[in-house]
């Protein structure tokens, strides 16, 4: 909370006039997904540099060479989508619970990027949800969704990866982007505004090919796996 509130104060005589753009880019048909795409990028890194928080990326040229690919991380916080935006080189919509979906901001981003909310206590909307993303990725869209669920409160610790949420993978038949995030907790989480650096590291993808024949469980299991080795690879050597 109080690194938001740095935030806020430090770009307190701008703030408002970002979030209009992005509620006027949202609702310009004309505008094309790569130009909001680029604007919000450009808040995202202003707003995380006010914070004093510092992002690392690796593995990008891991990333699929053709769109419509999920993208799936292990979830720490309200942080995590910052991370992305920051980045992603690539335009993405991400799958946020309904509870956060009116949040101000995350709701005008989400809306400029096509990102969809999920009920998970409702299955019907849950599934009409996994519908339209297995739509947006079999027309070339990217997206980001978080397959614990809701967020781990262990640190760098992994609660366990849902089946459901690869059904929109499986019926796309899209490359899966296993995507380990380390330390996003820190920033909002930790009741300190001393500078913090958070690290992306994007993975090696499976593709339709590599997980066809194994149920959606099974492929949750091998992703969080992947993220989990991942992170105490990167601790054993720090």
């Amino acid at each position: 909370m109080r690194r938001i509130v740095l935030m806020v104060l430090r770009l307190f005589y701008i703030a408002p006039w970002y979030l209009f753009r992005i509620w006027r880019l949202s609702r310009n048909e004309r505008a094309s997904l790569e130009e909001r795409y680029a604007y919000i990028k450009k808040v995202t890194k202003a707003a995380n540099r006010a914070g004093r928080v510092k992002v690392e990326s690796y593995g990008l040229e891991n990333l699929p060479g053709e769109n419509g690919y999920i993208f799936y991380p292990n979830h720490q916080g309200m942080f995590d989508v910052l991370v992305f935006l920051e980045s992603c080189p690539v335009p993405f919509a991400f799958v946020t619970k309904k509870e956060a979906r009116n949040i101000i901001l995350l709701k005008q981003v989400g809306d400029a990027l096509g990102s969809l909310a999920i009920d998970r206590e409702d299955i019907r909307q849950s599934m009409q949800v996994i519908n339209a993303m297995t739509d947006g990725v079999k027309d070339g869209k990217n997206f980001l969704i978080f397959a614990e669920g809701t967020r781990s409160k262990m640190g760098n610790r992994l609660l366990d990866f849902k089946g459901g949420s690869f059904k929109a993978a499986v019926r796309a038949r899209c490359p899966i982007v296993p995507c380990a995030l380390i330390d996003s907790f820190k920033p909002f989480d930790e009741k300190s505004i001393r500078p913090v650096t958070v690290k992306l590291i994007y993975l090696p993808p499976m593709y339709y090919e590599e997980y066809k024949g194994m149920k959606t469980q099974e492929i949750a299991a091998e992703v969080k796996m992947r993220i989990e080795k991942t992170i105490e690879e990167y601790e054993k050597s720090n």
